[in-house]
């Protein structure tokens, strides 16, 4: 008992440590690697069953296994929403954010639903029965439920540069932008490789005025730092 929980102590610790350093980024993601993972974890979660009504394995060792997927999902949603909190923290204060239902609402009532939904799973509040499984599944989701909370559908324009997803690009690395059309804006900037690149957002209309003073004003602040930064780009990109 005590070795099998130091083990999912130690998965759910080193699964932390890559969420935090982020070893595995939301950019990285795309359709074929999505699919291939559920791919992956249905073949797996079907071999065991097989093997389970075969008697080659036993319950007990399909829970134990299992107790360590939902810790090592503990380990790394709630590195990576640490993560994503002090990132949050380096951009300070929102200066513009497009706010709807479906951004930023929305999303907000499902992280806290699974983060309500993995409480009642771990029946802290019940005062059991407790289970292995029943624990660490409930950990898992409320781990993923706070990295949830701490991820932005739409691009964050803070104080300190502009936040994408799980990446914070300082205001001295926005180069230029462009309108696509009335609501879409283009915004190219340096990567971490010293790439130029760019992204798109939609912007409402009635917010287009705030978006130009907002961008003007800080390309203009930061424009001797952009223009070193911009000797510094990359030949190949």
């Amino acid at each position: 008992m005590y070795l099998l929980v130091l083990i999912l102590v130690i998965i759910l610790l080193a699964m932390f440590w890559v969420g935090y350093q982020r070893l595995f980024r939301l950019r990285h993601l795309s359709r074929q690697r999505i699919i291939f993972g559920l791919t992956t974890a249905m073949v797996i979660l079907t071999i065991m069953t097989i093997a389970n009504h075969l008697g080659y394995l036993s319950q007990d060792v399909a829970a134990k296994f299992t107790m360590g997927l939902y810790s090592a999902a503990t380990g790394f949603f709630s590195g990576y929403a640490l993560k994503q909190f002090f990132l949050k923290k380096e951009g300070s204060y929102i200066d513009y954010a497009y706010r709807s239902f479906w951004t930023e609402t929305a999303p907000n009532i499902i992280s806290i639903i699974l983060i309500a939904f993995g409480l009642y799973r771990t029946h802290l509040f019940t005062f059991g029965p407790f289970t292995g499984v029943g624990i660490t599944s409930g950990l898992s989701l409320i781990a993923f439920g706070a990295f949830s909370l701490t991820i932005g559908i739409v691009p964050e324009f803070r104080q300190n540069g502009i936040l994408i997803l799980d990446h914070l690009v300082p205001w001295k690395k926005i180069v230029a932008y462009r309108w696509y059309n009335e609501e879409v804006i283009q915004i190219e900037y340096i990567n971490r490789s010293n790439k130029l690149t760019d992204f798109t957002t939609f912007i409402p209309s009635e917010d287009e005025l705030t978006i130009e003073r907002l961008l003007t004003n800080q390309l203009k602040q930061h424009e001797s730092e952009r223009t070193k930064e911009i000797e510094n780009i990359n030949p190949s990109s």
